[in-house]
């Protein structure tokens, strides 16, 4: 675990995926934002176990967004706790199973390892209509941080939030950005710090995306947390977040790189089409040719075995030998 800055923690999980603790000012009492991936409710409560006393709670769950590796964990943690999630009114769509993010974008430019393995994830809805609360449209002061105040920063999820603490300038943007080279999913199990772009297969609206990263420069935040990579703090990376925003452009090609898809308050409400996809295509083959191979293969051994019921082996005969001990006797 490592502190962002007073009052702020950082968990990350399987090196990949962080999720935060942060102290409301008054002693004991904490929010948690975001939960990681399924399956990491365990580590986060031992952790919470050992940053704060046995047996502590939150008072709610914020989440950034609803994507898979931040609101993984939220439905086990929130009964375990019996805690609100809390999340932008846009994400509420897809936090309660009405509708699912726009796809992945395997194809866009520059998009890595992480594009590649983006085609085999699975399509990203949740069922937390018995937690999940909206945070007050009208009002970014979130719930239990009187310090902090809340910035949409779409984009990348349609109602994704970065959450900021002026006194200090300390900034946990979610993946509006990341600290970490988010294309390369080695140089991201490495944590090399470095301010650049995130997730650009789950970006679904580019232009969002650059307004979202010019929006959170303008704070020149002195402590960063994201959504992936190390927490990192100083001027260096001020610096860093700030050349991100001036030279921001747009990927050469992509799904939604000339025209973005929409959402309203009930979901996705326009995909533009999917582009070729030639690795696709070759998995698709491939997968096909296997499962002709596996077909034919059973077939085979269903002959074999209705053969050999048709016309059973005969019983071979008793060795002489035997048949003259047997007269004998």
């Amino acid at each position: 675990m490592k502190k962002v800055a007073a009052g702020v923690h950082q968990l990350t999980i399987q090196r990949f995926v962080n999720v935060y603790f942060v102290e409301t000012g008054t002693p004991g009492e904490w929010v948690l934002v975001d939960t990681g991936l399924p399956g990491s409710e365990k580590t986060i409560l031992a952790a919470a176990d050992t940053l704060f006393y046995p047996g502590t709670h939150p008072e709610a769950i914020i989440l950034t967004h609803g994507h898979m590796d931040h609101s993984g964990s939220a439905q086990a943690l929130a009964e375990h706790w019996k805690v609100p999630v809390l999340a932008h009114p846009l994400e509420l769509p897809f936090l309660t199973a009405r509708a699912v993010y726009p796809p992945a974008d395997p194809t866009v430019a520059g998009g890595g390892s992480l594009a590649f393995m983006s085609r085999f994830f699975p399509p990203q809805s949740f069922q937390l209509s018995n937690y999940v609360q909206q945070l007050p449209a009208n009002d970014q002061d979130p719930p239990f941080l009187p310090d902090w105040r809340w910035l949409p920063v779409p984009g990348h999820a349609p109602g994704q939030i970065a959450l900021f603490r002026e006194k200090d300038r300390t900034l946990l943007a979610g993946d509006a950005f990341a600290t970490a080279n988010h294309e390369s999913v080695p140089e991201l199990l490495l944590q090399r710090p470095e301010i650049n772009i995130a997730g650009a297969p789950f970006n679904y609206n580019w232009q969002q995306v650059g307004e979202s990263i010019r929006t959170l420069a303008a704070l020149q935040p002195a402590a960063i947390g994201c959504g992936h990579g190390p927490a990192v703090s100083g001027e260096k990376y001020t610096a860093q977040l700030q050349k991100l925003a001036d030279e921001f452009r747009v990927p050469a090609y992509g799904r939604y790189v000339h025209t973005p898809a929409r959402t309203d308050e009930n979901g996705v409400a326009y995909l533009p089409p999917a582009p070729h996809d030639p690795i696709r295509v070759k998995f698709t083959l491939a997968a096909a040719g296997l499962g002709a191979l596996v077909g034919a293969a059973l077939l085979v051994k269903r002959y074999q075995k209705h053969k050999q019921n048709e016309y059973p082996r005969p019983v071979a005969a008793e060795p002489k030998r035997q048949r003259t001990e047997e007269v004998a006797r």
